[in-house]
C-alpha cells in the first residue's frame, strides 16, 4: 500500500488530549460529502485522522487536512445499480460488487494501517465489510456511518429501499415482515459466505446474517435527524447524530450569482454520480422553460452542462453552493439523494422529488408524508412536472412544513452530538 499523503499533526484545538482516528470509506456519490465532514470536524478539534479511500477521493480527503492512504483493491468495471431492474438483480450487485469482491483486499489494507497508526478508534462506510472485520480482528472499536435514514431491519421501520410509509394494523405488519425476510435472504444468499469467509481468514467466527457485521459496531452513527427519519425500535448502539450539511468540496468553492430578475428561483438538483439521468433533467428544464420562474439547474461531475438544452429563463451550471443557491430559492427538484433533501429542508424549502434508486424513495416518502413536498416519477413528462412545481409554489401549506421539518433538522446538524460520540 502506498504511504499516506499529507500526514496531519493534531493540535490543541480541542481542549483535550487528540485521539487518533482511521476512517475506512468507499466512494458513495452522495455519502462522500456527509462522511468527509465527520473527517473535516475531527479534525478542526484537533485530532489524528487518516483515511483509506478510493483515489476518486484523494483530492476531497487532503482537502480536510486528514492523510489519505489508496485502498489497494479497484473495481473490474464500475457498478452501474441504475442498470439493474429486479430486485434480485440489485441485492446480487450490492452485495458482489459493493460489499463482498472488494472485502478481503479491504481488510488486509485495514490490517495494514492499524497496525501502522494504532488508532483509538475506526470508522467505517456501511459497505466497507472488510474494514470491519480488520478491526474488529484487531480488538480496535469501530463505529458504521449511515449518512441517510436508517437502513437495517429494526421494528418499526419500513423495509429499505421501498418508499413505505410505516405499517398500520396487523397487515402493515406482515408486509414488513415478508419484505424484510425477503430482502435478507436476497442479501444472506449473496453476500453471507464471502464475509464469513473473510472472517475466517482473520481468526472470527461466523454471523448468522449479513446486517450482524454492523451490528458489531460500537456505534451505528445514523448522520441524519431523527425528526426526518420514521419511528422504529433501533439496536441500543444506533445513534442519530444530525445530518451534515456540507457541500461537496467541488461545489463549495464556485463563484456564484443568482440568475437576474424577480421570478422564483427554481433549483434542480440531481444526482452527483450518473444514474442515465440526462433524460430526466432535459424534462425538469423543459418544465421550467414553460413556467414563470427562474431556473438553476446543476448538473454535478457526471454531466456536462452543454448536454441540457435550456431556455431562456434556465441557467445550467456544472455547480454551484447549494447552501449559498437556496438562501434565496423558493423550491428544491431533486432526485431524492439525501444530503440534497437535509439541506432543502435545513433551508426551509420544499420540494419536487423525481426518485431514481438506492434510499431515495426513502427520503421522498419522508419529505411527502410530513408535506413538506411532492413526488412524481422519474419518467413523468415536462407537463407533469411543471403542474407539481406550480402546486408546491402556489401553497403555501408545503413551505410550513418544510420550515417546520426543517427546523428540527438544522436543530441537530448543530448539535453536539457527533463530535460527543466520537470523543466519548
Amino acid at each position: 500500500m502506498n504511504a499516506a499523503v499529507n500526514a496531519a499533526e493534531p493540535g490543541p484545538e480541542s481542549g483535550q488530549l487528540p485521539r487518533n482516528y482511521l476512517f475506512a470509506l468507499t466512494d458513495g456519490g452522495g455519502t462522500v460529502p456527509p462522511e468527509l465532514g465527520v473527517v473535516r470536524r475531527l479534525r478542526a478539534r484537533g485530532h489524528a485522522v487518516r483515511v483509506l479511500a478510493e483515489p476518486s477521493m484523494a483530492e476531497q480527503v487532503l482537502g480536510t487536512g486528514a492523510a489519505f492512504l489508496p485502498w489497494s483493491w479497484r473495481p473490474a468495471e464500475p457498478f452501474h445499480d441504475w442498470d439493474l431492474r429486479t430486485p434480485t438483480s440489485l441485492a446480487r450487485g450490492i452485495a458482489t460488487q459493493m460489499m463482498t469482491d472488494p472485502a478481503p483486499s479491504q481488510a488486509q489494507d485495514t490490517l495494514a494501517a492499524i497496525e501502522a497508526s494504532r488508532p483509538d478508534l475506526v470508522l467505517t462506510s456501511s459497505f466497507a465489510v472488510g474494514a470491519m472485520i480488520a478491526a474488529e480482528a484487531r480488538g480496535v472499536p469501530f463505529d458504521v456511518l449511515f449518512p441517510n435514514a436508517y437502513p437495517l431491519p429494526a421494528p418499526g421501520m419500513p423495509p429499505f429501499g421501498a418508499g413505505l410509509t410505516p405499517a398500520r394494523g396487523s397487515l402493515g405488519r406482515i408486509r414488513d415482515r415478508v419484505a424484510t425476510a425477503m430482502s435478507g435472504t436476497l442479501f444472506d444468499h449473496y453476500a453471507l459466505a464471502p464475509i464469513n469467509r473473510v472472517r475466517a481468514a482473520n481468526g472470527l467466527g461466523p454471523i448468522v446474517h449479513t446486517w450482524d457485521q454492523m451490528h458489531h459496531a460500537r456505534r451505528q452513527l445514523v448522520l441524519t435527524s431523527a425528526a426526518f427519519d420514521f419511528p422504529a425500535a433501533l439496536p441500543p448502539n444506533a445513534r442519530y447524530v444530525g445530518a451534515v450539511l456540507d457541500d461537496p468540496s467541488w461545489a463549495a468553492d464556485e463563484a456564484w450569482t443568482p440568475p437576474e430578475g424577480g421570478a422564483p428561483l427554481v433549483l434542480v438538483a440531481l444526482s452527483s454520480t450518473f444514474q442515465n439521468h440526462v433524460g430526466c433533467l432535459q424534462r425538469i428544464t423543459d418544465a421550467l422553460g414553460s413556467l414563470p420562474v427562474r431556473g438553476l439547474v446543476t448538473t454535478g461531475p457526471a454531466i456536462r452542462p452543454e448536454a441540457i438544452h435550456a431556455p431562456t429563463n434556465v441557467t445550467v451550471v456544472a455547480s454551484a453552493p447549494h447552501g449559498a443557491a437556496m438562501r434565496g430559492a423558493s423550491l428544491v427538484v431533486t432526485h431524492g439523494g439525501h444530503g440534497t433533501v437535509v439541506k432543502a429542508l435545513a433551508a426551509g424549502l420544499p420540494l419536487v422529488i423525481l426518485h431514481h434508486g438506492r434510499d431515495q424513495a426513502d427520503n421522498a416518502v419522508r419529505v411527502t408524508s410530513r408535506g413538506a413536498g411532492i413526488a412524481v416519477p422519474r419518467s413523468a413528462s415536462a407537463e407533469r412536472i411543471a403542474g407539481a412545481v406550480l402546486t408546491v409554489l402556489a401553497n403555501e401549506d408545503y413551505r410550513f412544513a418544510a420550515r417546520k421539518l426543517g427546523r428540527a433538522v438544522a436543530r441537530d446538524a448543530a448539535g453536539g452530538a457527533l463530535l460527543a460520540e466520537l470523543e466519548a
